[in-house]
């Protein structure tokens, strides 16, 4: 099986906007409607009854730009409710008890379901317009303008062989997923080296590129970038997984007694590990990109009232004279998620008017890219991501080549 497709994780997944009524309280159940009578959503769920002993096992999310995520596992039932009315159409239902998830939705979310192979369900819930809301919109591959209280859905076959780069995994994490890499064993192969210890992010990114070498960034900047980082984090998950796992056969058991707040600490520095590792990772092939084209630059330049800019171009020196044209000189802030922190940015380099904004973060929200073009900030995202972006918001975007020809032609006026 290979694991490097979405339909090996996938049969299908809905979403719409939740109504009141899909969102209110009836008695001790919820229920979900399409809009066609089910028949949009039987497309997934099927046209079995799925109720009482038979009902879907179901993973309850809730899902957030700002707070944490909240899982909680239950039932739902699917089922015609006028089976006994032979002389009505069937009208088909999705019925789900109450628990933490639900009590926090209201009229205006949005909510995906979608199916697993192994017949279970996922009942995720998110608010409208959020970023993880375009995010999972992208990921299942539904339509961007499905803005109506009905379903939209995707019936997600094994030709559907898009393959999964680090981006998308990032996502299936947020979900709960646990991405299995295709190329598993030859990924042992590469880290056997390191044993059960961690190497420093430079030294992971160095051999992420080392061992590809048919990626040039001179022919594609925003390809080698992608290439490099997916590289890079299936090496890293899969080294995680080997030093987790022995870890976990240790456990954190003294004298018979478990040490929970040491097991807690352990995995908040897991997590912690992940998130920090990912923007030293990001920085340290942006820099092999600018070398690869022999570009100027300086990292962490102190700038006004104490401002490190990520880089600065053509640099330090040239940044701090005066007399140096300004229309020569750039900045770029790096941050693999945008999320709230974008405008961070804004007070860094004061000289520079226009900030430069490179992420990995797909579909932003229209709200926040707004803001940012009437902020002065340019936001640069390579470009297999950038199509996760609205067809107007894409008009906008910088790829990461764009930015290269950019500071590439401004140190050639020198």
């Amino acid at each position: 099986m290979n694991k490097g497709f979405l339909s090996e994780y996938f049969t299908g997944a809905g979403t719409k906007i939740l109504t009141r009524v899909d969102a209110t309280p009836k008695s001790n159940q919820h229920e979900v409607g399409d809009g066609h009578q089910g028949q949009v959503l039987m497309r997934i769920l099927g046209d079995q009854p799925r109720k009482k002993g038979n009902r879907f096992e179901a993973k309850f999310i809730w899902l957030s730009d700002e707070q944490e995520t909240i899982r909680e596992d239950g039932l739902l039932s699917w089922y015609d409710a006028r089976a006994n009315q032979p002389h009505r159409s069937p009208e088909w239902r999705l019925y789900y008890q109450s628990n933490a998830i639900t009590h926090m939705m209201n009229e205006g979310d949005r909510l995906f379901v979608a199916r697993r192979p192994d017949d279970t369900l996922l009942f995720i819930v998110v608010p409208l317009g959020s970023a993880i809301a375009r995010q999972l919109m992208w990921l299942f591959g539904l339509d961007h303008q499905a803005e109506l209280p009905e379903f939209a859905v995707h019936e997600i076959e094994g030709t559907d062989r898009e393959a999964l780069d680090f981006v998308a995994r990032l996502i299936l994490d947020e979900i709960g997923i646990e991405y299995e890499d295709p190329n598993a064993n030859t990924i042992d192969a590469i880290i056997d080296r390191f044993g059960f210890s961690f190497p420093s992010t430079a030294e992971f990114s160095d051999l992420a590129r080392l061992t590809l070498p048919e990626i040039d960034a001179r022919d594609d900047p925003d390809a080698a970038l992608i290439a490099w980082l997916d590289h890079e984090e299936a090496m890293f998950r899969r080294l995680e997984n080997r030093i987790v796992a022995r870890d976990i056969e240790s456990g954190w058991v003294t004298d018979g007694i478990a040490d929970v707040d040491a097991f807690i600490k352990y995995s908040l520095g897991v997590q912690n590990r992940r998130k920090s590792r990912m923007g030293h990772s990001f920085e340290n092939h942006l820099c092999a990109v600018f070398d690869s084209f022999g570009i100027q630059y300086d990292r962490q330049v102190k700038t006004e009232k104490g401002k490190k800019p990520d880089y600065v171009f053509p640099g330090k020196d040239e940044y701090n004279n005066k007399h140096f044209p300004v229309g020569r000189l750039t900045m770029l802030a790096a941050k693999s998620t945008c999320k709230d922190r974008w405008p961070q940015v804004l007070p860094e380099a004061e000289r520079i008017p226009t900030k430069h904004l490179v992420t990995l973060e797909p579909a932003i929200s229209v709200s926040q890219t707004t803001t940012m073009q009437e902020s002065s900030v340019q936001l640069v995202v390579p470009s297999k991501i950038s199509k996760s972006y609205t067809v107007d918001q894409q008009k906008w975007l910088w790829s990461l080549s764009d930015f290269v020809e950019l500071v590439s032609d401004r140190q050639r006026a020198a």
